[in-house]
């Protein structure tokens, strides 16, 4: 197990290092995703990135295999307050089956993110969550869209494109709901 930490040490902070390779071999044996899991807790900086990387890409894989980790991504790692994990633990968030008050929980975590991150990386990937999350949980779908407006007014240029094409996403599911119904 730690031969594959020991792959996530390389580099600094602008390096993926072995990530692919470290992607790889969780595809391979599902047993290393917990250790990799982990790891984004580890006291380096560039580990934790690494890890926070691997597991977001492993997930959209295996999104299951984020589940059993879902109380300590939502409690734990979302309060690390490293972009470069902040950035991946948003992709993770709408890839968890939610149940109860945790689909509050996590829209308003993503919310203070896209609000308050020095990071327009961690701002882009809150709302492509939150909207991934409307599509699932259609009650936030009102909020989720007022919230993409407002950023999208005061937000660079990469939020204005891409909450552009979210609003455009997310106003054309409704269209395809309405005209669903009148089938």
């Amino acid at each position: 197990m730690s031969n594959i930490i020991d792959k996530l040490k390389s580099g600094d902070l602008r390096s993926i290092g072995k990530v692919k390779e470290v992607v790889e071999n969780i595809l391979q044996d599902n047993a290393l995703f917990e250790a990799v899991f982990n790891a984004i807790s580890n006291e380096d900086a560039g580990v934790r990135m690494r890890a926070s990387d691997a597991i977001e890409k492993v997930s959209r894989v295996c999104p299951q295999n984020l589940q059993p980790f879902k109380h300590e991504i939502i409690h734990v790692i979302s309060k690390i307050e490293q972009q470069e994990v902040r950035w991946h633990v948003a992709q993770m968030l709408p890839r968890l089956a939610l149940e109860g008050n945790e689909i509050a929980q996590v829209v308003n975590l993503l919310t203070s993110w896209a609000d308050n991150s020095k990071s327009n990386i961690v701002k882009v990937n809150s709302l492509q969550s939150l909207a991934d999350l409307a599509e699932t949980y259609v009650e936030y779908k009102p909020f989720v869209k007022t919230k993409i407006e407002e950023l999208m007014v005061i937000g660079s240029a990469a939020i204005r494109s891409r909450g552009k094409k979210l609003l455009k996403t997310l106003n054309t599911q409704k269209h395809r709901n309405i005209n669903l119904r009148l089938s």
